[in-house]
């Protein structure tokens, strides 16, 4: 596609041949950037930094947020592709700047990761891949931004700067001692061939230059592990998603505590929905919570809840201040509110159906879907990475969509994910993941959980999408985002198409023209095989 502005131009006012190739030409002197007016173009995240500088946990964690807002990421990490060539690691050596046979063997397992990116991107339907290594050389970095403009792909720096030794010295206790690099020694020898590592790295490392080298890239510096933060133009919505996030991660240490709300009258109907009222189970359970708080002495815990009554009541029985957020609601379900699953199956068969199709995706009529759930409590991931130790009484749908982030759980998962009734989940973040404990607290309530179903042989042929569209086809819920119909991924380029290059003489051969009674045309353009209309 040529222009927006060009195509405005043929379909408001009535062009001659000639006025159209005098446009175009004068649109033809400026060079264009394929993926720099492609807006859903993927998007290469490249990690910048000296070795214990928290890159790749930014990377895990970046990855699983994007992942659960819906947006297809994947984390390409050297360090995986450099231990599967090279088998044993011996010292630092490996890693100085004058070894030569060493240089070119990370150069090559670099390329061979860049191929690798560019399946998934191109082939797997991945929206954004993160290329975790230290990427700490002008040549390195020139190398890539050179295979993302070949592949038409965005690209995003994300560069750890830290001069901080504690926390340089505790990333490499935490994460290192535990690398497949040093299996089997002790943390003295780890500390001190560690540090010389990045010593190595130092020599050559160029940091990015914001004011003059590195002007015109996109790129976020996070400095001392976010007590800063430098940003430089940020291109489109899913890097400023990408910024918005990096700024609310804070590397600390706490808990964070989830449950359910106690046991409500419309549990014990097996209803779903409504605003009932805690049963005397419920009651029960919100006093054992209040025992369990006080037992594991959570004198600077924050309570939130939901503006439901069943979480209110449960969190009255604590004593303590809490905080009500709306967004904690249960999922709407619409129509299907305060019915049982009998109820809705009897009165909406095909619903009752289609939410066990896909359940992620399916909305209730008038209601909501986990995917809508999700975009919802974004705002509530975001607290939780910023606060201290934290207890959330929630619902059994807002409870899944929590953990499902924390562990990394994918969306066909999510909706089936087990939170029972009157138990605690402590979730402790560790270095790239989270530990979970689990605590029953010994107060009987009834199952609400339903077990995946069994799958069809035959998929359906329709999904509900929102209310007012109620059934499209599960091909455009399934399709990659950067692809239309009219534009497979076969079709797609190697290179990214620019004006300046074509010759008009070219555009003529390609070009059908259509004489019409008035003299006016309508002109279809073949440039590089693609097809412009």
């Amino acid at each position: 596609i040529l222009s927006r502005h060009v195509f405005l131009l043929i379909d408001l006012f009535p062009l001659s041949l000639d006025s159209l190739l005098s446009t175009l030409k004068r649109k033809g002197r400026k060079e264009f950037s394929w993926a720099s007016y492609m807006t859903n173009s993927p998007t290469v995240i490249v990690m910048i930094g000296l070795p214990a500088r928290g890159k790749t946990y930014m990377s895990k964690k970046l990855t699983r947020y994007l992942n659960w807002i819906g947006v297809p990421t994947k984390v390409f990490n050297l360090g995986v592709y450099r231990r599967e060539a090279v088998q044993s690691y011996k010292s630092y050596d490996f890693f100085r700047h004058d070894n030569k046979e060493a240089m070119q063997i990370r150069k090559q397992f670099a390329l061979v990761a860049l191929e690798d990116v560019k399946a998934y991107l191109d082939e797997e339907g991945g929206q954004i891949a993160v290329f975790d290594a230290t990427n700490t050389t002008r040549e390195r970095r020139d190398l890539i931004l050179n295979f993302a403009k070949d592949n038409s792909y965005k690209v995003f720096f994300v560069e750890s700067i830290c001069d901080d030794p504690d926390v340089i010295a505790t990333n490499i206790l935490d994460v290192k001692v535990s690398s497949p690099d040093y299996p089997e020694r002790d943390r003295e020898s780890v500390m001190e061939d560690f540090l010389k590592r990045i010593e190595c790295y130092k020599v050559t490392y160029q940091p990015l230059d914001p004011d003059e080298h590195d002007n015109n890239l996109s790129f976020i510096q996070v400095i001392n592990v976010g007590r800063r933060f430098l940003v430089n133009r940020v291109q489109d919505y899913i890097q400023s998603k990408i910024v918005y996030y990096l700024m609310n991660i804070h590397v600390h240490s706490h808990s964070i505590y989830l449950c359910r709300h106690g046991e409500s009258h419309y549990n014990v109907e097996g209803r779903i929905g409504g605003d009932s009222e805690l049963s005397e189970r419920g009651k029960q359970f919100s006093a054992a919570l209040k025992g369990f708080v006080e037992e594991h002495r959570l004198s600077d815990l924050k309570v939130w809840t939901s503006q439901l009554r069943r979480t209110i009541q449960t969190a009255e029985e604590l004593g303590v201040p809490y905080e009500q957020w709306k967004i904690l609601n249960e999922i709407d379900a619409g129509v299907c509110e305060e019915m049982s699953y009998e109820m809705i199956k009897e009165t909406y068969p095909e619903e009752f159906a289609m939410r066990d199709q896909d359940k992620y995706h399916y909305r209730y009529p008038g209601g909501e879907s986990y995917q809508d759930l999700v975009q919802r409590l974004e705002p509530v991931i975001m607290e939780l990475e910023r606060q201290g130790n934290v207890l959330v009484i929630c619902h059994q749908a807002v409870m899944r969509c929590l953990l499902a982030y924390f562990l990394d759980k994918s969306a066909d998962d999510l909706p089936y994910l087990k939170c029972p009734l009157h138990t605690v989940l402590k979730l402790t973040p560790v270095a790239y993941g989270c530990k979970v404990d689990m605590f029953d607290l010994k107060v009987e309530a009834v199952n609400t959980h339903r077990d995946r179903p069994l799958v069809n042989a035959v998929p359906p042929a329709f999904l509900r999408r929102n209310s007012f569209t109620p059934l499209s086809s599960q091909d455009q819920i399934k399709r990659p985002r950067l692809y239309s119909m009219g534009n497979p991924p076969q079709a797609r380029m190697s290179q990214a198409p620019t004006l300046p290059s074509m010759q008009f003489s070219e555009v003529s051969e390609g070009a059908e023209l259509l004489q019409s009674k008035d003299n006016l045309v309508s002109i279809t353009v073949y440039i590089r095989g693609l097809k412009m209309l």
